[in-house]
């Protein structure tokens, strides 16, 4: 399933754009593409990626291959995808989880911008031939933890938040290729990057409302090792959430705009 030697993956930082890039004359009059949307449970939502996304005029394309929706052949009439998180492992056996997995090819192949969150960020990195697995102590992330960026990271957007919101059991290896954008303690891997391909193991699309559902409904998680008390999650939220929204809003503008690594390589030559 490791696809190390079909891709490119230059080892090149762009720094996103500090404000919105101008719409090129041709395209002006044009709609925006939609953005392909997985998820993985009949009442998930994209949360405040999707709200980010329709701030800047797209159209959200919402699949949910466990329940039979098919993901297309090429998107060409995309954007770019968005893959979320779940309860479900990137290890598991179910043929959905499989063909997931399989049909990164498209958007690396492709060149197009993709995003992986948590679950989805697992999954990248399975494709690229890196170990998703729970931590070996057993130890989980639910809550908010640090994480520092690289110097990767910080050329390709600057202003990181200190500490982001998580959902986890399981981690993912630096797949190779890769570019490391994050980095945490007891999951020193948060968010990677490969060519137009960007994984992230935390969870900025969760808005107040899913915090309370999954805080509710997944309240046996909090006796996990290293999970945080749900009065905890509420109460740091308050002081983290403004940086990780800002953050979010800038990345996911930056990351639509990213052309494909082909396109900048023949127009340096």
């Amino acid at each position: 399933m490791s696809n190390r030697s079909k891709h490119l993956h230059g080892r090149d930082v762009l720094p996103f754009p500090a404000g919105r890039a101008p719409a090129k004359a041709t395209l002006a009059s044009q709609p925006k593409l939609p953005v392909l949307i997985v998820l993985h449970q009949e009442t998930s939502t994209p949360g405040r990626v999707g709200n980010a996304l329709r701030a800047l005029g797209h159209r959200l394309d919402i699949r949910r291959p466990r329940f039979g929706d098919a993901l297309p052949e090429t998107l060409d009439e995309h954007a770019g995808a968005v893959i979320f998180g779940g309860p479900m492992s990137a290890n598991d056996g179910d043929a959905y989880i499989g063909a997931e997995i399989d049909w990164i090819d498209v958007p690396l192949r492709e060149q197009r911008p993709f995003l992986g969150v948590c679950l989805g960020a697992q999954m990248l990195a399975k494709h690229l031939g890196a170990r998703v697995a729970p931590h070996p102590q057993g130890r989980t992330q639910i809550g908010y933890y640090p994480i520092r960026p690289t110097d990767a990271g910080r050329r390709l957007c600057p202003e990181w938040p200190g500490q982001v919101y998580h959902w986890h059991r399981e981690g993912f290896e630096l797949p190779y290729g890769a570019e490391l954008l994050a980095e945490g303690d007891d999951f020193p891997v948060q968010a990677i990057r490969y060519d137009n391909c960007f994984g992230l193991q935390f969870h900025p699309d969760v808005t107040y409302a899913m915090m309370h559902r999954w805080t509710t409904r997944g309240c046996e998680r909090m006796d996990a090792p290293g999970a945080r008390p749900r009065h905890h999650h509420f109460a740091d939220r308050a002081v983290y959430d403004v940086a990780e929204r800002a953050w979010l809003a800038h990345f996911m503008q930056g990351w639509l705009a990213r052309e494909p690594v082909t396109v900048l390589a023949q127009a340096a030559e």
